[in-house]
């Protein structure tokens, strides 16, 4: 067992918050409030996410940069996302670096030491990879983290309609009953390998997965099959995944996973049609977080009631 180990915390902030919610942090430009003070794009962003951030840090455990929509905004949105990894350590959320990365020798390492190593704030506690290129491609994030006690979840089952073209591989046929050979299943065995060595006090390991909400019979197979791992949960909200579905990738105790929510909660403004200016826009954020926290918890309640 690792000592600081990144999902013992994670675990420690879902039940001080009492609360399974991920709040990612996807600057979408379309999305963004009305920018009443004629800033400019990057610090509308950079101000909005502060008060999203004071908004949410103490009602749920996570939030989960997408570093894509930084890089959108050029050299200083790429500085930004590390500006908002310390804004929000500051305030004692978990966070999760949505990297999605892939890639094998010096290149991950370099990745590796450049989102997991540093000790000024700026690393993140988990960030997303790619399997594809297999251990060679994983293996130096967990060096690199297990020195700094972070962690990694990696891409199993996605949410997207078309990851069944190449995770379903193996597949007898239609339906989890003919996936035994399932592409999503041997990547979640290797997880479950790959994670052994470090597992904290709550029985999970430092190498998590990322298991959509929009395919719920494969997240409650993998649930079953993946003891030791925690689940990151996309999907939930705007692309379809509802509460009853995450309820199933949770364990027995409901624990061991964490719901992203993008879109619904920080951008809660558009869906509510109200404006009122970024503060106003932060609170509806506030509100949609403690609402999907509500909704999650009644589901995993409600699941665990039934068995």
């Amino acid at each position: 067992m690792a000592a600081n180990h990144p999902f013992d915390r994670l675990d420690e902030l879902c039940r001080k918050t009492r609360s399974a919610v991920c709040v990612g942090l996807d600057p979408h430009d379309a999305l963004m409030p009305p920018d009443t003070r004629g800033r400019g794009l990057l610090l509308q962003v950079r101000d909005y996410l502060h008060d999203v951030l004071d908004a949410i840090a103490d009602v749920v455990p996570c939030v989960k940069p997408q570093i894509a929509f930084f890089e959108a905004l050029g050299p200083d949105g790429y500085t930004l996302y590390f500006e908002i990894v310390r804004a929000a350590h500051r305030r004692g959320l978990f966070v999760v670096g949505d990297i999605k990365r892939g890639d094998i020798g010096t290149t991950a390492a370099g990745y590796a030491k450049g989102h997991l190593g540093p000790d000024d704030g700026s690393a993140v506690d988990a960030v997303t990879l790619n399997p594809y290129l297999g251990v060679d491609g994983i293996k130096p994030f967990l060096e690199v983290g297990r020195a700094k006690g972070r962690g990694v979840f990696v891409l199993a089952r996605t949410s997207n309609p078309s990851g069944k073209e190449i995770q379903d591989v193996g597949a007898a046929g239609a339906g989890v009953e003919q996936s035994e050979g399932a592409l999503y299943r041997r990547v979640g065995a290797l997880l479950e390998q790959w994670g052994a060595a470090c597992r904290g006090a709550r029985g999970y390991s430092d190498v998590g997965a990322v298991v959509g909400a929009t395919h719920p019979d494969e997240g409650a197979l993998l649930r079953r099959e993946l003891p030791h791992t925690w689940f990151l949960v996309p999907g939930y909200g705007a692309q379809g995944g509802t509460a009853a579905d995450v309820a199933r990738t949770f364990d027995a105790q409901g624990g061991g996973a964490i719901v992203n929510s993008s879109r619904a909660i920080v951008f809660a403004w558009k869906e509510q049609e109200k404006s009122g200016g970024a503060a106003r826009c932060a609170e509806l954020a506030r509100a949609a977080a403690i609402a999907t926290t509500e909704a999650i918890r009644a589901a995993v309640a409600a699941r665990k009631v039934a068995k």
